[in-house]
């Protein structure tokens, strides 16, 4: 299967895959919700290294983006073993300071949208923590796909 075969929310996702580990289970034997934001995250990573625009980049620049704010929906639970496809798209960059990014988390074996979220970031001097205006390459690295734009607009205008 082809990752573009799956009903993803939005065009052209940044897409990794993980399996869901033992150790990753709650007391109720399903994966527990930090874990969740943690495959995010590393989702985040790896598309900031397609991009290349990787901590060695933002550290020679002194920028980055903080997070500010999660909103995660869990909609379905993954267990141990599960194989997931964990993607998200640039949904918003202002080009000063702050940028948006939209997850969906879709679980292999039966194609099943496990959860939706959107992060809110700032982009920040990484010495000292304070927000910035984001450099010449953020905007461009960083920017929304036309694709994802226009997704978002028809999706508003419902």
């Amino acid at each position: 299967m082809s990752y573009s075969e799956l009903n993803w929310d939005y065009p052209e996702p940044h897409v990794i895959t993980l399996t869901a580990a033992s150790e990753e289970a709650d007391g109720y034997g399903h994966i527990n919700n930090s874990v969740y934001l943690k495959w995010l995250d590393q989702c985040v990573w790896s598309h900031c290294d397609a991009v290349a625009m990787g901590p060695a980049l933002c550290r020679q620049l002194n920028r980055g983006f903080a997070a500010l704010r999660h909103e995660i929906d869990y909609i379905a639970a993954a267990y141990p073993g599960d194989r997931v496809a964990v993607a998200n798209w640039v949904t918003l960059n202002d080009g000063r300071l702050r940028a948006e990014r939209r997850f969906q988390i879709i679980r292999l074996d039966d194609e099943q949208t496990l959860l939706r979220a959107r992060s809110f970031y700032v982009c920040t001097d990484l010495t000292s923590g304070r927000p910035v205006r984001m450099p010449a390459q953020f905007k461009t690295g960083f920017e929304v796909p036309r694709p994802v734009a226009q997704a978002l607009a028809e999706a508003q205008a419902r």
